[in-house]
């Protein structure tokens, strides 16, 4: 072998060493580039799953108590209709217009029916109201005025001529006259 050949190898030997002692440190580099950007995209893809987990959650939760809210709306709204009824019913016993509901059997203080009134006489000596007339008689929910509409009430039968009209209303209406009806 010549020495220009042996030369030759020794020159390129030093060269793939030092273009090695440059190359390689490089390539670690960039390996160890390549696992912390993997590495990172791993950490990113589990927040971003456990921020979306913690969305559902927080989304269910949001939606029960919007339900919870609507169910206390609807709830309230209930109520003060009730508060309504009430109040309207308050306004009726102050007007005199709820007599029929007072002492009744079945009815409670709300003026709620609890059970069958049917028939029980309740008499209202006061008076004291127009259109009263000391010693009415309530029968059924209805003013009796005479026996036979007590006798329906507690029998359940009608007599076929009660509820017509009789001649001296049939004239009072042609008359225009008023009859107190």
């Amino acid at each position: 072998m010549s020495t220009g050949l042996i030369v030759a190898i020794v020159v390129v030997v030093v060269l793939l060493v030092i273009a090695l002692g440059f190359i390689l440190p490089r390539a670690r580099a960039r390996a160890r580039e390549r696992a912390q950007q993997r590495e990172r995209e791993r950490r990113r893809e589990e927040l971003a799953t456990g921020h979306r987990r913690e969305a559902e959650v927080r989304e269910q939760r949001a939606e029960a108590a919007e339900r919870r809210a609507r169910i206390a709306e609807h709830e309230a709204q209930r109520d003060r209709a009730e508060a309504e009824l009430h109040q309207e019913r308050a306004a009726l016993h102050d007007r005199g217009l709820a007599d029929h509901e007072l002492g009744a059997e079945g009815v409670d203080a709300g003026g709620n029916r609890v059970g069958d009134a049917g028939g029980d006489l309740v008499g209202d000596a006061g008076g004291d109201r127009p259109g009263d007339a000391g010693g009415d008689r309530v029968v059924g929910g209805r003013l009796a005025d005479d026996d036979r509409a007590i006798g329906e009430a507690h029998t359940g039968r009608v007599d076929a001529t009660a509820d017509q009209p009789t001649e001296s209303d049939v004239a009072g209406d042609r008359t225009g006259g008023a009859t107190g009806h």
